[in-house]
């Protein structure tokens, strides 16, 4: 809830926790890897392989299909989210629960669990754009774009700042801002052009592959974004 509320100093406490939280995540791994003895994976790695197979070939998928396949979601897609289901430091924590408890096989099944998550990482995370690229749904990532501007606070109205590109099937492409019949409430602040910056008039005419800076409310950003991907 707090994440989502507009309060002073949002913007430095995001950034402190964002530190924080990261901290946290490294005192975590340092305390799983004392807690792991590599010796001991050789011993748990048939019965571990049998449950990675499980999970990445027939639980993943069959939890997307039935999650996903009532919203529509295109099946390539889903097979891409199947995919990149890796198991990450959650289910260790989880199983270092049965070695503080000090059930009977609290050892075997933190290893299984280790194994398993080292194989789902190693598997799974080095083949995603393989996959993708087989599935035909990659892209090539765009570059983010570092804005010489923050807002610290919000504004009353709820408007915030949207990045949008403008495609070169666009129908703002090689029209004035004027032009466009931008919602009242907003503004487009900058315009990024191969590298430059520059604060648009209403006579400024965009051009393909120019990134907008916006400020403005859900309305106004959905409004601009149906402009810049192209659609009248």
């Amino acid at each position: 809830m707090a994440g989502r509320s507009r309060f002073v100093h949002q913007q430095s406490l995001t950034r402190f926790l964002d530190g924080v939280a990261w901290m946290s995540q490294i005192g975590m791994f340092v305390v799983l890897g004392l807690l792991v003895f590599p010796s001991n994976l050789p011993d748990v790695a048939v019965d571990g392989l049998v449950i990675a197979a499980a999970l990445i070939l027939v639980a993943r998928p069959a939890s997307v299909l039935l999650s996903l396949a009532p919203f529509g979601v295109p099946l390539r897609d889903q097979g891409l989210i199947a995919w990149v289901g890796l198991r990450g430091a959650a289910p260790i924590i989880l199983a270092t629960f049965a070695l503080t408890e000090g059930i009977e096989d609290a050892g075997l099944i933190f290893d299984v669990v280790f194994f398993v998550v080292l194989t789902s990482v190693l598997v799974q995370g080095t083949t995603i754009p393989v996959v993708g690229r087989w599935l035909g749904v990659a892209e090539p990532m765009a570059a983010p774009t570092s804005w010489p501007i923050e807002v610290t606070t919000g504004t009353p109205d709820g408007s915030t700042l949207h990045e949008l590109a403008i495609a070169p099937s666009s129908a703002a492409a090689g029209r004035a801002v004027m032009d466009l019949r931008i919602p009242p409430g907003t503004m487009i602040v900058l315009v990024e052009r191969a590298g430059s910056f520059a604060v648009p008039t209403g006579s400024t005419v965009l051009a393909a592959d120019d990134k907008l800076l916006v400020l403005a409310d859900g309305e106004g950003a959905e409004r601009l974004r149906h402009l810049a991907d192209g659609v009248a």
